[in-house]
């Protein structure tokens, strides 16, 4: 085998197990899930799965950095798809409510990984709390460029997060467009206590 061909076939391998690991860790929890049940399903041996993850915990910290920078790529979207900075901030909100809306919703990876480990030296729990900064930092630059000038936003950033710790924990537990529609209404109210005013159409 060239080494271009066993490169291909080592990034394959690596990218089922993570694949896998990310489908059961979501849908079923962590720490239910066994190290010969992913590598049953992802078809490959356990000398395979160790070769590319240290163990079960390098494999947990993979799937966050995975689910991390999916949640990245998706909050620039969304604040990229208009130059209104109040449209900015109402365009993450619709991209989170089409997450609680979208099949085999389980609420948020991060939330749900956290639960799992309380811990709060444990790799995965620091792991859970970088992601959840990132997030609260982004959403209060939105917030303080969507309000009025001078406006401290640190409050409504935190509002924002925990608005949508709810909706994410509410919407697979009852109707997500209800949950949808409330998460929604929520975010108005920021961007007016934010604005001083009623905002701008965006």
């Amino acid at each position: 085998m060239s080494p271009s061909a066993e490169n291909r076939t080592t990034s394959e391998a690596r990218a089922r197990l993570l694949g896998t690991a990310t489908e059961i860790f979501y849908a079923e929890g962590i720490h239910s899930v066994g190290i010969d049940r992913i590598t049953a399903q992802a078809q490959v041996t356990r000398a395979t799965l160790y070769r590319h993850f240290a163990g079960k915990e390098d494999l947990i910290l993979a799937y966050l950095d995975q689910a991390d920078r999916g949640i990245r790529g998706q909050v620039a979207a969304a604040a990229d798809s208009t130059a209104s900075a109040v449209g900015r901030v109402r365009a993450v909100a619709r991209s989170i409510v089409d997450g609680i809306r979208s099949p085999g919703f389980r609420g948020c990876a991060f939330l749900n990984a956290v639960a799992e480990y309380p811990d709060p030296d444990h790799p995965v729990h620091r792991a859970v709390l970088g992601h959840r900064q990132w997030f609260l930092d982004t959403v209060t630059e939105l917030l303080t460029r969507a309000g009025e000038a001078g406006t401290p936003a640190e409050a409504a950033g935190r509002h924002f997060v925990m608005l949508r710790d709810g909706a994410m924990a509410a919407g697979c537990l009852f109707d997500p467009e209800l949950v949808s529609e409330t998460f929604l209404h929520g975010v108005e109210g920021v961007l007016r206590d934010v604005a001083g005013r009623a905002p701008e159409k965006g």
